[in-house]
């Protein structure tokens, strides 16, 4: 089982945006208070214990990010799938947009999602999506092995995002989570919070992203011992090159956490990760090319999956590596991303987004 050790919320990052919300007037101060307090709150939440709980925050929404990695704060692009990793990457330029998102991620275990994004006035908008991912049916057998009949394992999420532009680079986000569990005759509810700042550049092509993700608490537990909620804070920035069509973006994940070590019985000699092992897991590659504005292909690359997913022969095959493309068909943009999250199977998926 992992352990790992909480760090707590940077104190650097607090500075940092302490500095840059000093060059807004006091309309635009009042407009980002709310996302500043979200952010400072969660210092107190690093002293939770017990097993992390509705885990499937994790994994991506999005086509554009299943290839560039599977973690992603900063691209900006007319992609409402995007909100659910950052919200405040969500705009006015969405204004009326469907997307739909299913990936088969390995065996029978099925994950999708919906968003429905609406301009709010000319530097506002909201949206509303849902989460869903269903493990399979299971059996159910007595303690003598009788099988009694199956049961089923689902998790869910209802999102409600809302973001609005703070200034002519800057934009604040923030998501309010609904989430829901079902395992067998045992369920459990949450509640969870997203926060972030999107920063674009248009005539440099550069753009930047922090996010503070899944702050929040499992309100009822399934039996008797409540959980964590998977809170993570991210940062990254993406670049795109002066002479070639080519964007380079690097996300640091899990900046709320440092050691990744685990107890492994198969591996005796195992004795915890080095500094650079560790380092690099926090990290996530991915670079795509973009000829034109109808079309795209990506790679990403996550150093912790591919980690994660080692056998003990020492080979982990493509594990962490991922890609992915998109084309613009009239109205609709579609997207598809092929990953490796175990060792022996792909996860496929497809995103497609439509202007109403």
């Amino acid at each position: 089982m992992k352990t790992g050790k909480s760090a707590g919320f940077p104190v650097c990052l607090y500075k940092e945006l302490i500095v840059l919300l000093a060059d807004f007037d006091n309309k635009k101060m009042k407009s980002v208070s709310y996302i500043l307090f979200l952010f400072l709150s969660v210092c107190g939440t690093t002293a939770q214990n017990g097993e992390e709980v509705f885990t499937f925050l994790r994994y991506p929404s999005s086509a554009r990010v299943s290839a560039l990695g599977g973690n992603h704060v900063s691209v900006v692009e007319r992609d409402p799938s995007l909100v659910f990793h950052n919200p405040a990457l969500g705009g006015a330029e969405m204004d009326g947009m469907v997307n739909l998102n299913y990936m088969n991620f390995v065996s029978d275990i099925h994950q999708g999602s919906a968003l429905y994004t609406k301009a709010w006035g000319e530097n506002g908008a909201w949206g509303i999506g849902a989460n869903f991912i269903s493990y399979g049916n299971f059996r159910q057998t007595t303690e003598e092995k009788w099988t009694e009949g199956e049961f089923s394992v689902e998790d869910m999420s209802l999102s409600v995002f809302y973001s609005r532009n703070l200034s002519e680079r800057w934009r604040g986000g923030l998501a309010l989570k609904f989430l829901y569990s079902s395992l067998e005759s045992y369920t459990s509810f949450g509640l969870a919070a997203d926060a972030g700042l999107s920063y674009y550049d248009s005539e440099k092509e550069f753009s930047a992203g922090v996010v503070l993700k899944h702050a929040g608490a499992q309100l009822k537990a399934y039996y008797d011992k409540q959980g964590r909620l998977p809170w993570d804070i991210q940062m990254g920035f993406s670049k795109r090159l002066a002479y070639a069509p080519f964007r380079l973006s690097l996300t640091a994940m899990y900046l709320n956490t440092w050691d990744f070590s685990y107890i492994d019985h198969t591996r005796p000699a195992y004795e915890g990760d080095t500094f650079f092992q560790t380092f690099v897991k926090h990290f996530v590659l991915g670079v795509d090319f973009i000829p034109s504005e109808n079309f795209w292909l990506g790679l990403g690359f996550n150093p912790k999956t591919q980690a994660d997913m080692k056998l003990q022969s020492g080979s982990s095959g493509l594990s962490g590596f991922s890609a992915g493309g998109g084309v613009k068909i009239k109205t609709f943009d579609v997207g598809v991303s092929i990953a490796r999250y175990h060792p022996s199977a792909l996860s496929l998926m497809l995103s497609v987004s439509a202007t109403l």
